[in-house]
Formats: C-alpha cells, structure tokens, sequence
C-alpha cells in the first residue's frame, strides 16, 4: 500500500484530499506502507469504513482504525481540517501561530487550533532519528526574558530566560541537520548527556572555552575549544563568518518573535522542536508533509489537559526531531 505522491500544487491538493475519504486513504498508506495485516488474523486485504475511520479486514471482519495511537486519535474535526492544517504548517516556511491558523481554516475556537498544532508538533518528532555525525558546532543559548528594543508582546513570555543549547553539523560553509534543547544547567555531565543523545561517537565537536563543554573529549569525541567568539574562517584572505550554531540562535529568536510573538517557558521545547523539523526539511517541503502525518502513525495520543500542563514535555515520550 504505497504512499500516494504529494500534490505539487496547492489546487492538486485541493482535489486530491477534497473529503475525508481520500485522507483515509492516505493515512492508511502510512499505517500500512508495505500493505494491509490484519492483526488478528494476518489476512491482507481490508476495505475501508469512511464514516467510522476504520478498514475491515475481509476474512475475519476485525476492525482496525488508522488514526488509532495518532495525534488525530478521537478528534471530532473532519480529517480534511487537519490535512489543511498539516499542508499550511508545512508550507509556510515562516511558520504559523495558532491564531493564523484558527482564521485561514475558519475554526470556531481558538484552542482548538492551538491544540491542533501542538498535536502536529508532536508529530514531528522522530524518535528514531539518525545521530549527528562529522563536524559539529555546539553552543548555548539564553531565550527569553527581557529583550532590549522590544515591549509588551513582542517579547518571548517570561521574566527567566530559558537555558538551551544547539548543535549543528558542518557542510562545507553551509549548516547541516540541527539539535536545540532546553537544559536545566550548562554544567559538564549535563553537555555529555545532550551529545550522547544526539552526536555520534566520534565526532568532531567545536565549542567555545566554557567549562561545560570540558567532559567531550573523555565521552569518546574529538573536542575543538576556541577563545571567544568562535568564528569559521572562508579560506585565506577573507573575511570570517558567524558560526552556524550562532546563526541558527539568530534565527530561532527571530522566529519565535516574529511568527509566535511569544511562547511560555513550558511550551518551549515544542517550538524548538518545530524549528529543528523546518530546518533539517528545508529543502524539502513535500517530504515534510509526507514525514509530519507518517510520524504521526507512530505517535502516542495526547489529551488537551496534558498538552496544555505538560512543564517537560519529553516526560510524555518526546524527543527532538
């Protein structure tokens, strides 16, 4: 049961997820990429029940729902809603706030597209991603708190800043595929931890001078410490350049600002995680829509009341993309 091919045009997705029909289809295409099993008699041909999400298996009639143990688990909106709303996410290279999205799909409630999108967000994360490998950049980063220049809204929620810490491979003068993690302290098991989880043995880490980082070299990786400010040279007679892990702090700040005009310290780990997704799928908007409802199959459901509450989310099986 092979995944269709995603429309390449906005008008192509219109007709070809126009009802609730086709985007069955298509999540069954993810549930079952290599074809229907039935999981209790292993027969392999099954037909649909549109109007209960469910396919029947043939032999022996046993029902199957393919949003079952999904973030569209139990939801009460048309399947077509929440395809517009993986297509607009994922289309935006600017992102979208709850808001935006409660007005371009003509929801009635704001926090029912606010929880559409931290269902869509948790759909990103894989836990089976591959590790960083080659050359990495790490540093850290303060976000958050008071930030000079800006008033009211416009900053990130929050009088503490929050700790974080970002890692990105080197690919040539370009950046790679991204970590970001909110931590609890920058102290030296802490940075160990974080590279474990998310570099490959081996590796070749570039850092600044501060003490945190001075546990890599015995983890097993080939530490690179600099004086400040860490800076890649272009080659002899140029100029250097601002380190990747620093644009992509730039970048992450000026999105959090401009797109979500603030995000509180608990929820923060979630937009980081959105932020990673966008830039390791850059270069690859329909294979994003593609992996956002694909992860989704493998995705523990959440309720409203623990998305909304959750102070960690990674406690409820989370880890970034």
């Amino acid at each position: 049961m092979p995944r269709p091919s995603f429309p390449r045009t906005l008008r192509q997705f219109q007709r070809e997820f126009a009802e609730d029909d086709a985007c069955q289809r298509y999540l069954a295409a993810c549930r079952w990429p290599d074809g229907f099993h039935c999981p209790r008699c292993g027969y392999d041909r099954a037909f649909p029940l549109v109007t209960r999400r469910r396919w029947q298996c043939v032999a022996c009639r046993y029902q199957v729902s393919v949003t079952a143990g999904t973030v569209l688990h139990n939801t009460k909106q048309p399947l077509t809603t929440w395809f517009w709303a993986a297509y607009l996410v994922t289309t935006d290279k600017r992102g979208l706030s709850a808001l935006l999205l409660q007005r371009q799909l003509g929801l009635g409630r704001y926090e029912t597209a606010w929880m559409m999108l931290h269902k869509l967000r948790r759909a990103m994360v894989n836990p089976a991603r591959e590790l960083l490998h080659g050359e990495i950049e790490i540093d850290e980063a303060w976000i958050g708190g008071p930030q000079p220049g800006l008033r009211g809204s416009r900053q990130l929620k929050g009088r503490r800043a929050a700790l974080a810490v970002v890692a990105v491979e080197r690919r040539g003068k370009a950046s790679g595929r991204l970590r970001m993690e909110v931590i609890p302290d920058f102290s030296g098991p802490t940075m160990v931890a974080f590279a474990r989880r998310h570099i490959a043995a081996g590796a070749t880490i570039y850092t600044d001078q501060i003490t945190g980082f001075s546990g890599l070299s015995k983890a097993g990786y080939r530490h690179v410490a600099r004086k400040q400010p860490l800076r890649r040279e272009l080659g002899q007679g140029q100029r250097s350049v601002v380190p990747l892990a620093d644009r992509a702090i730039g970048n992450l700040q000026q999105w959090l600002i401009g797109t979500h005009h603030g995000v509180s310290r608990a929820q923060l780990q979630v937009y980081l995680d959105e932020f990673v997704f966008r830039h390791n799928r850059r270069r690859q908007p329909m294979a994003a829509f593609q992996t956002l409802l694909g992860l989704g199959s493998a995705c523990a459901p959440s309720a409203y009341a623990a998305i909304r509450g959750a102070t960690d989310l990674r406690k409820a099986g989370s880890s970034p993309s």
